[in-house]
Formats: C-alpha cells, sequence, structure tokens
C-alpha cells in the first residue's frame, strides 16, 4: 500500500450534537476517534487536531490557530505536522470507514496527475474529509487560500477542492456516514447490532480493547468457538473467552504462574467492561437525544 500519512480532524463545537464530545460518543464500545484510527493504522505519522484525549494508539495532537477556526484551518495545523507526500484526511466521526476504502483512496490519489482522491456520498456529494491528498498541491492550495483571504480561519472546505484535481471514489453507501445528530449516532449503534454485522463488530471490539492483533479469517474463528463451545447456537461468548485466552497468553508469555493469572484477569475485566458499555449503549439507543 502506498505510503502516508493521516491526519484526523477531530475539533467542532458538534452543535447538532448540544455541544457534546463528539469523538468521545461511542459505537460498539469504541470511541469514533478510535474506530477512525483504527482503519489508519498504517499511517507513518498519525496527527489528530483537536483536543487530547486518550487513544489506543499514539498518535500527535496538534491544534487549529485560532481554535474553533474551522476544518481548512484544522487540516493545516495538522499537515505542518506531516511530511510524508501522500496524506490521508479524515474528519473523527466515521463509525464505518474501512481500511478497504483507506486503500481505495490511497491508490486512486496516486494514479496518473490527480492531486487527490475522495469519497461521494451515495447522492453523489463530494466528502473532502473522507480523502487522500498528495502532500505538495494540498500544502499549495492551502498557502495560496491563506494569502487571498488572509486567513483560513471560517473557510468552507469546498474551497480547497474547488482548485484541486481530485478523482472520485465511490465506497458504499456507508464509507462516509458520519454522526452529527443523536438521530445519526443512534442508527449507527443500531446496525453494528443487525444480524449480519454484530459478530464481526463484536470481535473488532474485543480486539481492540485487549490491544491484540489476530490475523485469523472470521468465520474460523467463530467455527473453532463454536466447535469448542460444543455447537452452541450464539459463539460470542466462547469466542470472547477465546480472545481473552490468547491476550492473556501474549500477555504473561515467559513471566511466572502469578503473573499469567493476573493478564488473565486484566483481560477478562477488560472484555467485561467493553460488554457494559455495549449494553449501556443498547439502553442510550431507547432514549434518543442521550450519549
Amino acid at each position: 500500500m502506498t505510503a502516508y500519512d493521516a491526519i484526523v480532524l477531530a475539533g467542532g463545537a458538534a452543535r447538532r450534537l448540544g455541544g457534546a464530545d463528539k469523538p468521545g460518543l461511542r459505537v460498539g464500545g469504541r470511541s469514533l476517534l478510535d474506530r477512525v484510527l483504527a482503519v489508519c493504522v498504517g499511517a507513518g505519522t498519525t496527527v489528530v487536531v483537536g483536543g487530547r484525549r486518550p487513544t489506543r494508539r499514539p498518535v500527535v495532537w496538534t491544534r487549529e490557530v485560532p481554535q474553533g477556526g474551522g476544518p481548512l484551518a484544522a487540516l493545516d495545523a495538522g499537515v505542518r505536522q506531516t511530511d510524508g507526500e501522500m496524506v490521508l484526511v479524515l474528519s473523527a466521526d466515521l463509525p464505518f470507514l474501512a481500511e478497504e476504502t483507506v486503500r481505495t483512496l490511497l491508490a486512486a490519489a496516486g494514479t496518473g496527475a490527480w492531486e487527490g482522491a475522495m469519497c461521494t456520498d451515495p447522492e453523489g456529494r463530494d466528502q473532502p474529509l473522507v480523502a487522500a491528498y498528495r502532500a505538495e498541491p494540498l500544502r499549495r492550495e492551502l498557502a495560496l487560500l491563506a494569502t487571498e483571504h488572509g486567513s483560513l480561519a471560517g473557510l468552507p472546505l469546498r474551497l480547497l477542492t474547488a482548485e484541486m484535481e481530485m478523482a472520485r471514489v465511490e465506497a458504499g453507501p456507508h464509507a462516509s456516514f458520519d454522526c452529527d445528530t443523536w438521530e445519526d449516532l443512534a442508527a449507527a449503534r443500531a446496525r453494528i447490532r443487525e444480524h449480519g454485522t454484530v459478530l464481526d463488530e463484536w470481535i473488532t471490539a474485543v480486539k481492540n480493547e485487549l490491544g491484540i492483533e489476530l490475523d485469523v479469517d472470521t468465520d474460523v474463528l467463530l467455527d473453532l468457538a463454536r466447535d469448542a463451545a460444543h455447537g452452541v447456537a450464539r459463539p460470542a461468548a466462547p469466542l470472547t473467552t477465546f480472545l481473552v485466552g490468547f491476550a492473556a497468553a501474549a500477555a504473561s508469555k515467559g513471566k511466572s504462574p502469578e503473573a499469567a493469572a493476573e493478564a488473565v484477569a486484566e483481560a477478562a475485566d477488560k472484555a467485561a467492561a467493553l460488554a457494559l458499555r455495549w449494553a449501556e449503549e443498547t439502553e442510550a439507543g431507547r432514549e434518543t437525544g442521550t450519549p
């Protein structure tokens, strides 16, 4: 895959959410920000523009000048922290963005004379915060806009992409779905609990919570879990037990039996806390307008 840096814009006032901490809102037990960070794990440098907060993996933090200056000011602040030839730019509220979409954007942006590539939503609207840009033309346009307008603060994103040669990528109905309202958040939480996606979501959430990488086909893993549990109809519990054991074994390798027992207890506690967060989301989903 093309080498790249990533910039995640995690500021903004979230007015349609009543000023809530949008990047920290959870879908499937994971914050929106962590879900986005998980799909750009291949970045050389990942910059988050916004207020500092705990994240599941290390990032570089910065803020736009002035704070609250809008997406172009935030993007400019992020670009100043990168040195790669390709820059992936994402908003922090994309619960269903997939690594496959990231790869597609990077490949399209690196093809021919294009200066970048961005997703379009199902209505055909450009999504410049689900995009990959070549760094040199991105820096050029930001500098030109700053000179022309005296500042990037308050300028709309469309001014940036209007002057760039951008490829368009149709990435499906959910790639650019963002959570701007409580209704959007409720819809996202409901979708991950649909029959065809809930187990994949749970596996990903547990792996993320336990900090493990397990490169095994999901269907194979589920089959193994069912076999181990003598064909139970609902394999989430034995599957979680397997993942807890895997994480504990990795954490306690070469250590004493006491340390191994502590690793098991810690992993089990993390999985239990994740399950409680899922339950809280389900309860909150019954009351639109709550986090």
